[in-house]
């Protein structure tokens, strides 16, 4: 007697790869904006499809923002300012798919947010509007409601100039 089961993939097995989502994203002929978030920052690439495997175009991640004045980790207004560094820092690149992986999608998550930073950054992307995060949650203002720090909105304002004084050469589309 013959068995008919298949091992699924070992990236399906390891809960690493939805194949059925990334076929989806493939067929689309547009870029992803792959959103990651790790136990320390918070990582963002644009991506485009190659046979070969692939291509990443762009990549920002919450480190870098140490260099614009932020010196906050991996929370909601760092996610939204990895997003418009990532969108500011991109060429060429106009319309994409935003891609959050198995991360189970969350009305006004950090994804959303940084989802709102490239969107302000200027990139286009098919979003549900009740997704995105207030105004004041994406400056911080429950940061410094909490008490854990202060003056987290004039540092992300300044943050955000920072950013724009450097890709100050790219238009904003809305």
């Amino acid at each position: 007697m013959k068995t008919t089961y298949e091992t699924p993939f070992r990236r399906r097995r390891e809960d690493k790869t939805n194949y059925a989502k990334r076929l989806a994203f493939v067929k689309s002929g547009l870029p992803r904006i792959i959103f990651r978030i790790s136990n320390r920052y918070v990582k963002m690439q644009i991506t485009e499809f190659d046979v070969k495997g692939d291509k990443c175009l762009t990549s920002a991640n919450s480190k870098e923002l140490k260099k614009f004045g932020w010196e906050n980790g991996k929370n909601t207004p760092s996610a939204y300012l990895t997003g418009y560094l990532l969108a500011k820092k991109s060429k060429n690149v106009e319309k994409a798919i935003f891609d959050i992986g198995l991360i189970t999608p969350v009305r006004k998550s950090r994804a959303f947010s940084a989802l709102k930073g490239v969107l302000d950054g200027g990139i286009k992307i098919p979003f549900g509007e009740k997704a995105l995060p207030s105004e004041e949650r994406l400056k911080g203002k429950h940061i410094e409601d909490f008490g854990q720090k202060k003056d987290i909105i004039k540092q992300f304002e300044k943050t955000k100039k920072e950013i724009d004084s450097k890709f100050s050469a790219k238009k904003v589309v809305k």
